[in-house]
């Protein structure tokens, strides 16, 4: 079996280096650390069944935020891992090929299903024989981002070859004219979307697939009825049509990554890549800096295909921002 890391894993950190959560900078995942302001939620939704009606709700207002046109699909799920795991299933086993490194997710989904996978670092690299690609745009973990023509041209191709694009753009929202959302319904193309990045929700599980209404209907199939939770649809649908708070928001997470960008400076830590929502650096002791910043209670990710490499997060404020830049120097000065 493929083993995966992923951040998040602050328990597993713990054990190993003691402390309390409340005692960590979990700066591992790539999720906003602000929580976007949250609207109350009517005890009937907690008491009901998720209905048709705020299905639609919720699915209306995606369609809008995202910019989706209305002869594509649109389809929910409880977090695009629930998506990439059945989307292998949209098309006879044949030949997948993944642009690499990215999320490796993508790939063991494709390996489960039966799947030949091979990788290449560049979309002119993708081999004739391929059924399916993978592209996560802007790219996890080093922001690479592939122009919108490009990606259009190879679904075009995928889909004549009787197969698909998958564009995985969980990290966009902070940088909407990378997306190609308003492409979604084209014959061959699939596009993810991640809800709990941007929004800083990662725990409530909610993810989106714009396709075309087909595809849209085999997903919905595989995911059975009442896929999301009612408070979840409540929470997105409201998020995604309160647009002076998105304002602020953005203008916030810009602020963040700034603060994030400047500790990295004064660390003398090269950034090689990154997004709104994290900073790739590269350092040749990465995975030594790694174990010193757990010994001082910040978690960070690291990459066992990369040891050069360490992914942060965005710090909450700039008192945050303090705090990991203290943290930083002493972990330099353990070494």
């Amino acid at each position: 079996m493929m083993q995966i890391e992923h951040g998040g894993a602050l328990d597993r950190a713990m054990m190993r280096f003691g402390g309390k959560p409340e005692d960590w900078m979990d700066l591992s995942t790539g999720i906003n650390p602000e929580l976007f302001p949250l609207s109350a939620i009517p005890p009937e939704i907690w008491n009901r069944l998720p209905d048709q009606k705020l299905l639609d709700t919720t699915v209306n207002a995606a369609r809008q935020y995202y910019g989706v046109e209305r002869d594509a699909g649109i389809v929910a799920a409880p977090g695009t891992q629930a998506l990439i795991q059945i989307l292998p299933q949209l098309a006879a086993v044949g030949e997948a090929v993944i642009i690499s490194p990215t999320y490796q997710e993508h790939e063991l989904s494709f390996k489960q299903a039966g799947w030949s996978v091979s990788h290449c670092q560049d979309v002119k690299e993708i081999s004739q024989s391929a059924k399916v690609a993978v592209v996560v745009n802007p790219n996890n973990p080093d922001g690479r981002i592939v122009e919108a023509k490009i990606l259009l041209d190879l679904a075009e191709e995928l889909h004549a070859r009787g197969g698909f694009l998958i564009v995985d753009e969980a990290f966009s929202d902070p940088h909407p004219e990378t997306s190609i959302a308003s492409h979604a319904g084209m014959d061959g193309l699939i596009i993810l979307k991640s809800f709990g990045k941007f929004f800083g929700l990662g725990g409530l599980r909610l993810g989106f697939a714009l396709t075309t209404h087909a595809n849209a209907e085999r997903l919905k199939t595989r995911l059975g009825p009442w896929a999301v939770s009612g408070p979840a649809l409540f929470i997105a649908a409201n998020a995604f049509s309160d647009s002076r708070s998105l304002a602020d928001y953005r203008s916030r997470l810009t602020f963040r990554r700034k603060m994030l960008a400047d500790v990295l400076v004064e660390a003398k830590l090269c950034e090689i890549g990154g997004t709104s929502l994290f900073s790739l650096v590269k350092f040749d002791q990465a995975t030594a800096l790694y174990d010193k910043l757990c010994e001082q209670h910040v978690l960070t990710r690291k990459f066992a295909y990369a040891p050069q490499w360490l992914r942060f997060g965005l710090p909450l404020d700039a008192k945050a921002a303090d705090v990991l830049s203290k943290r930083i120097a002493k972990a330099f000065a353990a070494n």
